[in-house]
């Protein structure tokens, strides 16, 4: 069993809602084979507290606007070091860079399937439909 769509949509539009805000270091993870009681993971990091709840802002108008949706639960929000949202299905978790460096959530739940995030709208560079022109010196 893997994630349903419906969170991999959650966490894609949590994924962009980050990123818009200079969301740092993106990575989402299917734990629905380790958890019964969710689906998916997205983590985050930001270089500052203010930075971090803005972040959380961010994500939860969007999944707001989008779904229709808020977190069951939000913990975290005061000291802005590591905001947890919890919408059920998917567990958000928006950390300061040196939090996310001293509890590693990647590496404890690395053996999980990654789950593809979207870009962040940035076009694409590929050059592979331009031929190579030979060296004039």
């Amino acid at each position: 069993m893997s994630a349903h769509e419906h969170s991999i949509d959650l966490v894609q539009t949590a994924a962009l809602a980050a990123a818009e805000k200079q969301a740092e270091n993106l990575i989402a993870l299917d734990v629905s084979e380790r958890l019964g009681v969710t689906d998916a993971f997205l983590i985050a990091s930001a270089a500052s507290e203010r930075q971090v709840n803005s972040i959380v802002d961010e994500i939860e108008d969007k999944l707001a606007e989008k779904f229709e949706i808020r977190p069951v639960r939000r913990e975290g929000r005061g000291q802005g070091r590591w905001v947890l949202l919890d919408y059920s299905d998917v567990v958000i978790h928006v950390q300061h860079n040196e939090d996310r460096v001293f509890y590693a959530l990647e590496r404890l739940w690395g053996d999980c399937p990654v789950i593809e995030l979207p870009t962040t709208g940035e076009p694409a560079t590929d050059m592979s439909h331009v031929e190579t022109l030979p060296d004039v010196l």
